[in-house]
């Protein structure tokens, strides 16, 4: 093991044990290196005033080379906050403008200890640094039955981890604390759980309420009193687009202090947050009591980010930080927010209409970019297929009863032809029964 990884562990072993428990191998193998290319070069950039030929780029009259048809496009930027690389941690502006904007929608994290973003490259990325620090073979990862397929990638084929299913939906329809609760409690002989929670949830597009948000804290807190080390990880892919009654903050915020044996992870950005998709800019956010924690956590991960993208894209960092600090930011996302929520709404009124109760119900939903149908007489895989080939409609086939729908692209007045042409090819299927 490198000098570096063991004082990293030395660290983490004497602040909070627990956390150290968390690591996967590789978790306890990594390290960020403190001696070679970056640091050399991060010196010669401060002390090298004559010459500094240390890192690989080119320059060309004192600015980044680059080609006009390029730059000619991008002309408001000053070239050295687009072709640079950017630091693997991303850029320090960004990182602090996203800090600031988690602290004003999260009042609760006022008075928590919790780190500095890193930028990663979008949520996937954020999400395998977490399965490459704490999952392993064997590991346990608690999931909804309801859940992005690319968690099983990420954790199970990727890492070996096992991941281990609770129903979403209590009998009223409401999310199951006591499902995630038991799940959790199950792995109390492995001593470790990766619990992961995804609201608004992909793909029913569904948040819980206030209290339903209490009871998902008191179950990861009874099972930390309990024994368990758990790592509660917030993908907070769609967090801000709540449209209804529900939680308005991620769970992150209650998480931060919440028990020495759970440690938040908030995986976020600007991804769906912005309508920035192809930009690729997320974050990584650690919630620990002490701030020698939270450094050995930075260091681990900007050591996975060395060893495998090296660092994110500059330009849209740049791009993203150019928008977080622009006046007219928040009033354009308000804007869209409101289109959003009225297509959501357009939705809810037509499945509430009762003119397709014959041939589905709908699972709650209040926020994201997705619903999701029940279906009562066809089979999911075979409707979808059906959709495509006769109505040039594509949605998305879940299990056998389940199509999730993304009202997130389909204009507002779009919507009611949309399901019409759902509905009519469940009839079309009916018929050939």
């Amino acid at each position: 093991m490198h000098s570096l990884a063991a004082k990293l562990n030395e660290t983490l072993q004497r602040e909070n044990p627990h956390v150290f428990a968390m690591l996967s191998d590789l978790g306890k193998l990594i390290y960020f290196p403190k001696e070679g290319i970056l640091s050399q070069s991060a010196e010669a950039k401060a002390k090298g005033h004559k010459y500094n030929a240390t890192i690989g780029i080119a320059l060309e009259n004192g600015q980044p080379m680059h080609l006009d048809v390029i730059q000619s496009t991008l002309s408001a930027y000053n070239p050295k906050d687009l072709y640079e690389y950017a630091p693997p941690a991303g850029k320090p502006e960004l990182r602090a403008a996203w800090r600031k904007k988690m602290i004003e929608e999260h009042p609760s994290l006022a008075d928590k200890t919790f780190g500095n973003p890193i930028v990663t490259n979008a949520l996937t990325h954020g999400l395998s640094v977490v399965a490459d620090l704490f999952a392993g073979p064997g590991d346990a990862v608690i999931l909804p039955d309801k859940n992005w397929e690319n968690y099983e990638l990420t954790f199970s084929i990727r890492r070996g981890a096992e991941l281990v299913y609770y129903p979403l939906y209590n009998a009223d329809m409401k999310f199951n604390a006591a499902g995630l609760r038991d799940a959790i409690l199950a792995q109390k002989e492995k001593g470790k759980a990766i619990v992961v929670l995804n609201f608004p949830n992909n793909p029913t597009g569904y948040t819980p309420g206030i209290e339903e948000g209490k009871q998902i804290v008191a179950a990861l807190k009874e099972a930390a009193e309990a024994g368990i080390n758990i790592v509660a990880v917030t993908d907070d892919a769609y967090f801000s687009l709540f449209f209804e009654d529900s939680m308005r903050e991620s769970l992150f915020a209650e998480l931060c202090g919440l028990h020495p044996r759970v440690l938040p992870v908030k995986v976020d950005g600007a991804t769906k947050e912005e309508y920035v998709w192809g930009f690729r800019v997320g974050f990584i956010t650690y919630g620990a009591a002490n701030d020698a924690v939270l450094a050995a956590l930075e260091q681990k991960t900007l050591g996975i980010i060395r060893a495998t993208i090296s660092s994110g894209p500059h330009p849209s960092q740049t791009f993203v930080l150019h928008a977080l600090n622009a006046p007219e930011f928040q009033a354009q996302k308000q804007e869209k927010f409101e289109i959003m929520k009225r297509r959501a709404n357009r939705v809810k009124e037509l499945l509430d209409s009762g003119r397709f109760d014959d041939a589905w119900t709908y699972y709650p939903f209040n926020s994201g970019y997705f619903m999701c149908l029940k279906l009562k007489t066809v089979n999911a895989e075979e409707l979808r297929t059906h959709l495509l080939e006769k109505y040039g409609v594509g949605t998305i086939a879940l299990g056998d009863t389940d199509l999730r729908i993304a009202f997130s692209c389909i204009e507002e007045e779009q919507i009611e032809d949309l399901f019409n042409l759902v509905y009519s090819g469940v009839k079309d299927l009916q018929g050939q029964q």
